[in-house]
């Protein structure tokens, strides 16, 4: 590994020094830039203007109290500047990059990412963008671009002190000088070598990083990571997959010593909640994904929420979604943080079709609702043990509603939502004054074809499925509001496709964008959409917004990657025609 790291991917840092070395002064009404501590990230919902963490705050809400930009005016949105980004190469499987990540922004300068994990930083004031320096990572694209299951993709930076801290999809966590472009440190913490890979952006808490994984598909034994951004070392390291004798090992029963190769990855960037110090994270599918007979037992700690101690990794409390779950629908999205009801509720959008709440102290079952027009998987949630009601705990493989499982006796399975769930990655957002909460929402169903899998099946690198997709349904989107008072859904705006990129939140509005190229803004009491842009390419990351020189902007990245068109895009065939692209696009009244 080290003469892989040393002999193939020396860093190569494009610098615009004279840029970053002229001292440009900040603007009118911003602060000098002290750097990043945990005060002002525990803060960051004070800095109006800025974005300085990549889920807005620690509670993941997404929510900006900026509203120069209303529902009043917000139909004279405007293009403000563009700028085109790289990050579009092919490498392993895949024919392209594409664009996920979350613009950071401080003090006027944006911190952005395109795929393959190169860092831009450009300077937003004076209404325009210019680039100040681009740190390119050399991300060994054959190597870890074979075993990115779902896409070349990077979603964002996080800052820390003078560094900009990212990740590669080989694996890599770089810190970088804000200031000159230039790599201060990096270590290997992901290894693709056992079908590891990174995509999402570091969580920073109290000066530690801490890194998620993927690689489920792979028969990976998924983990979390914290490195101190001090010594440059690991702290800690929980795995997803308890060990033998560890708690929840006896979740994973048979004879194929199912544990090792269970999946449980990470890739999605979690929350924390400061009054009890816990870091709050959703995990993965179980491998293999669609066989769960070679896996019996309840699989622990896949498809879960997890509540961890930040400073040490130890897991204080756990809630499962889907028990020996057979349909791919992991539970890795983002835990939004909320006070409702008088509860602290950590709540998220399960792939499996369903919206919990739950106790953020203790991991109690609050409620569920489904936020999906069709579910067929299961007759629905229990309200008294947040299970399926089909799950029987007796049962050591469970089958749910049969006709909608894949299994050995129902090789050929349809089901709703699909194996991209009805919602995947993309974050969602939370108003506080509203306490609505919004859903980037995959409407559809799909088919599973069943294969046994076997301990030969298991080999480093290739893929441990049980089985395999296809998609004979049309599968269209939504955007679907949550009243977590309530539990209940209190309103859905239909889109012709599936929602790939993420919300955003104002005091009135919610923005969002789609594949079809579209970037839109509803009506955050109605739904009802206000304003579109087309840009002309998909959209698959989620917009952000900033003020500089006292003005705002919201900001998104365009550019369709992930896994939609090369393995679902027969269920939106009008997708075929949208070209691949890398750019930025900045819009203002």
């Amino acid at each position: 590994m080290a003469r892989r790291i040393l002999g193939r991917r020396i860093l190569a840092a494009t610098s615009l020094a004279a840029l970053a070395a002229a001292g440009l002064p900040a603007s009118p009404g911003l602060a000098a830039d002290a750097g990043v501590t945990q005060e002002r990230l525990l803060n960051a919902d004070k800095e109006e203007g800025n974005w300085i963490q990549h889920h807005k705050n620690f509670a993941g809400h997404r929510y900006s109290t900026l509203n120069q930009i209303n529902a009043g005016n917000v139909k004279n949105l405007k293009v403000a500047w563009t700028m085109a980004l790289g990050g579009i190469e092919s490498g392993g499987i895949w024919s392209h990059g594409g664009l996920e990540g979350t613009p950071i922004v401080e003090n006027g300068m944006m911190y952005v990412t395109d795929g393959w994990g190169s860092v831009y930083k450009i300077d937003t004031r004076g209404g325009e963008g210019k680039l100040v320096w681009k740190m390119d990572p050399k991300t060994d694209r054959e190597w870890a671009g074979a075993v990115a299951c779902c896409g070349v993709n990077n979603r964002g930076v996080a800052l820390w002190g003078d560094l900009v801290v990212s990740h590669t999809l080989d694996g890599r966590l770089i810190a970088t000088n804000k200031e000159t472009g230039q790599v201060a440190w990096q270590r290997q913490v992901a290894d693709p070598d056992k079908g590891e890979t990174i995509t999402g952006a570091p969580l920073i808490v109290k000066g530690l990083a801490i890194s998620g994984v993927g690689g489920a598909e792979y028969g990976i034994r998924g983990w979390i990571a914290a490195t101190d951004l001090k010594t440059e070392k690991e702290v800690w390291r929980t795995h997803t997959i308890p060990g033998k004798g560890e708690p929840g090992s006896e979740t994973w029963k048979g004879d194929n010593n199912a544990a090792v190769s269970g999946g449980g990855s990470t890739w999605v960037t979690g929350t924390y909640d400061p009054d009890t110090d816990t870091v709050v994270w959703g995990v993965g599918n179980p491998g293999p994904d669609w066989d769960n007979a070679y896996r019996p037992g309840d699989n622990l700690y896949t498809d879960s929420t997890l509540g961890l101690d930040a400073q040490t990794g130890k897991i204080k409390w756990h809630f499962q979604h889907t028990p020996n779950d057979p349909y791919d629908y992991d539970s890795v999205s983002e835990n939004l943080l909320v006070d409702a009801g008088g509860r602290k509720l950590a709540i998220e959008a399960d792939r499996n079709g369903h919206a919990y709440a739950v106790d953020r102290t203790n991991g109690q079952f609050v409620w569920a609702t489904p936020f999906v027009k069709k579910v067929t998987w299961t007759k629905g949630i229990n309200p008294d043990t947040g299970k399926p009601f089909e799950y029987d705990p007796t049962k050591d493989v469970q089958r749910y509603n049969p006709a909608a499982t894949p299994s050995a006796e129902n090789k050929n399975a349809d089901f709703c939502p699909g194996n991209m769930g009805g919602k995947n990655w993309p974050p969602t957002a939370y108003n506080p004054n509203l306490q609505y909460w919004y859903i980037p929402v995959i409407e559809s169903c799909n088919r599973v074809t069943h294969e046994a899998m076997t301990q030969a099946n298991l080999k480093p690198r290739e893929f441990f499925t049980g089985g395999g997709p296809s998609q004979p349904f049309r599968i269209t989107g939504s955007v679907t509001a949550i009243d977590v008072k309530t539990g209940k859904v209190a309103g859905k705006h239909e889109t012709q496709f599936p929602l790939l990129g993420g919300m955003l939140a104002t005091p009135d509005l919610v923005f969002t964008g789609e594949p079809g190229g579209g970037v839109m803004a509803l009506d955050a009491k109605s739904l009802d959409k206000l304003w579109e842009f087309r840009t002309g390419s998909g959209v698959n990351a989620p917009p952000m917004t900033f003020t500089v020189d006292g003005k705002q902007y919201v900001a998104i990245l365009v550019g369709l990657g992930g896994a939609w068109d090369k393995w679902f895009i027969d269920s939106t065939p009008e997708l075929k025609n949208i070209q691949t692209g890398s750019m930025l696009y900045v819009f203002a009244l």
